[in-house]
């Protein structure tokens, strides 16, 4: 499996619709999408880290050279005050 983790910073307000977009996202909609999980950070409200969970690297960048991605990226990003810090990597570890 491989996936990323990204750090962003939400404008304030902007959780819900955040989470609206993340319906984007269920499993079957996007080729290779396992699973994501996204934290709101108790001491920065407004700070959000995701991961982000594909079946292979291979599936994961073919996401991320798909331009319907690029269009929810870019809904994604409307909700940020800056870019998001990407990191990704192999998951070899997960809860059974």
């Amino acid at each position: 499996m491989y996936g990323t983790v990204a750090r962003m910073q939400i404008k304030p307000g902007a959780e819900a619709q955040l989470m609206a977009l993340s319906e984007d996202y269920a499993p079957g909609m996007v080729p290779g999408y396992i699973g994501d999980y996204i934290y709101r950070m108790d001491n920065e409200p407004n700070t959000y880290y995701m991961a982000v969970m594909f079946e292979s690297k291979e599936a994961y960048h073919a996401n991320a050279q798909d331009p319907a991605q690029n269009e929810r990226y870019m809904k994604y990003r409307a909700l940020l005050t800056a870019d998001p810090e990407w990191h990704d990597g192999e998951i070899i570890s997960m809860p059974r």
